[in-house]
């Protein structure tokens, strides 16, 4: 994918106060669907996106997010007019209307529902009453816990005293501008001065007032109050059918949501939805998709959420991370890298050996095989090295571990793993290691797995590989070249003083990594 240039947290701002002032005016019209055009030409077999908008109603939420979703999705946003009366209860037949006709018309392709705060509670409720439609909904802070927000115990004083009303637009145009203190860390970042830092603020605020006039044609007093009663009934209707929700669901929820106890309501429905994933972003505010540096299309790449058929191929699915992905991946790692410094060898066709990676094969299939060092420390090295060096992208055979749903108790959060996957792993097995060949990949395969990379006092450099190889003889069978390769150096750093057979026999310990390690092999 070709890179896209994203936004900062005020030019999405702007963009979203311009097209949405076109979406209020007033029209007389039912909810209805637009496609923008800013999305432009997409993959072959996209899913089709349903955009569900939070107490605005404009549709507009996506807006800086469109040119990159519109490469790998058909996007419709949907538009309920200002004036517009419609119960929730209509809103989800009307959604449910749609996702009928669309499963008919394409039944083998997905379709993913994104909503945003009530926008949530809508894709809840269609997803509830539609579990035999291949669904897949990603909810960016839902208002299912509207009934134990701040704004729900002030929404009696609002209808009472509507004249205090322009304090909530403040209050809810404060919110979509995200935290200050991002922005002014993001730009002293960026090498301005502290002076020139506080001006861009300035500006910025100044910009901000201006939105007000438009803030309040988007949610005029009748409107405004109309909406927090929808909240109310969209967040009980969608309460009382969770049990219900078949679907995958993606839960994006945020730290500083001062609208609406986002985290602590995330961390509910992961336990109450049977097939959920959830990645948090503490500094970010209740409207998600508008916060500087928050991209979608990563994250769903990074979860694995993406997927054009009834089921998920690690191979066909998977979307290359764009150059500015990579640099991110990169970044994350380049303090390590640095500090080891690690040197690579190859050998070229006549036996030389020589610095560097000259001596590796640039088409594929290729199969590296090598061994692990303690921890699998060298991975990071290995993949990014390949990348800096040859632009070469090691699709890597992975433990089943990266791909499950997390369970409570788990040590490292789930977004740890997403730059594997962004990266291109799979989980292992024969047919993702078949299916990687024969499109002339570049596979990297560790056969002694996690075992040897959790390897126990005295068996640093020790080979933990299978006594029969099948991989040899799949890489024969489409003509692969074998690449072996070995590290030296890491497991000379460290010496193991406390390792798994100690923590075994202590039972809290032994409890702990059994049940991480449920349904994955022991490690």
């Amino acid at each position: 994918m070709e890179d896209v240039v994203l936004e900062s947290g005020p030019d999405r701002l702007r963009r979203f106060f311009d097209q949405a002032k076109d979406l209020a005016r007033p029209d007389g019209g039912p909810p209805r669907w637009f496609s923008p055009l800013e999305c432009g030409s997409r993959l072959e077999k996209s899913p089709l996106l349903l955009y569900l908008p939070g107490i605005d109603g404009t549709g507009a939420g996506l807006t800086s997010h469109h040119k990159k979703l519109g490469k790998i999705f058909d996007i419709w946003c949907l538009h309920i007019p200002v004036m517009d009366r419609t119960s929730f209860r209509d809103l989800v037949k009307m959604v449910e209307r749609t996702i009928i006709s669309e499963n008919y018309r394409s039944p083998n392709r997905p379709i993913y529902l994104v909503g945003e705060s009530l926008g949530g509670c809508l894709a809840l409720a269609v997803a509830a009453r539609n579990p035999d439609i291949d669904l897949l909904l990603i909810l960016a802070n839902p208002a299912t816990s509207f009934d134990k927000s701040q704004i729900e115990a002030l929404s009696p004083f609002l209808e009472l005293m509507p004249e205090q009303l322009p304090l909530s637009y403040t209050f809810t145009l404060s919110l979509m501008a995200g935290d200050p203190s991002k922005t002014f860390k993001a730009s002293t970042e960026n090498g301005l001065t502290p002076q020139l830092t506080v001006g861009e603020l300035s500006k910025d605020l100044m910009t901000m007032s201006s939105y007000l006039s438009v803030l309040a044609d988007i949610l005029p007093k009748e409107t405004f109050l109309w909406k927090l009663q929808m909240l109310k009934s969209a967040s009980a209707y969608a309460n009382s059918r969770i049990h219900a929700v078949k679907a995958e669901t993606l839960l994006l929820t945020s730290g500083k949501d001062w609208f609406l106890p986002s985290q602590a309501e995330g961390a509910r429905l992961h336990d109450a939805l049977q097939r959920s994933q959830i990645r948090k972003f503490d500094d970010c505010g209740h409207y998600l998709f508008l916060e500087d540096d928050f991209d979608l299309v990563t994250i769903i790449k990074g979860v694995g959420f993406y997927r054009r058929g009834k089921c998920l191929d690690y191979i066909s699915d998977y979307l290359p991370p764009t150059p500015a992905e990579y640099r991110k991946v990169y970044e994350s790692s380049r303090l390590f890298d640095e500090i080891i410094g690690p040197v690579m060898l190859s050998t070229l066709e006549d036996g030389k050996i020589v610095r560097g990676l000259d001596g590796i094969p640039s088409e594929g299939p290729v199969l590296y095989v090598g061994c692990h060092m303690l921890l699998g420390l060298e991975l990071y090295p290995l993949v990014t090295g390949f990348m800096n060096k040859r632009n070469i992208l090691l699709r890597g055979i992975a433990h089943p571990m990266l791909f499950d749903k997390y369970k409570k108790g788990q040590t490292l959060e789930p977004k740890y793993f997403d730059n594997y996957r962004t990266m291109g792993a799979v989980p292992v097995s024969g047919t993702n290691l078949f299916k990687l060949l024969s499109s002339k990949s570049h596979v990297l395969l560790y056969p002694g797995g996690m075992r040897e990379a959790l390897h126990r006092k005295g068996e640093k450099y020790k080979l933990f590989w299978p006594e029969q190889s099948e991989f040899v003889r799949m890489a024969v069978k489409f003509g692969a070249k074998i690449v072996p390769f070995g590290t030296v150096g890491e497991d000379d750093i460290g010496e193991v003083f406390y390792d798994y057979d100690d923590q075994m026999k202590i039972p809290y310990f032994r409890n702990w990594i059994q049940q991480l390690t449920e349904g994955n092999g022991k490690v």
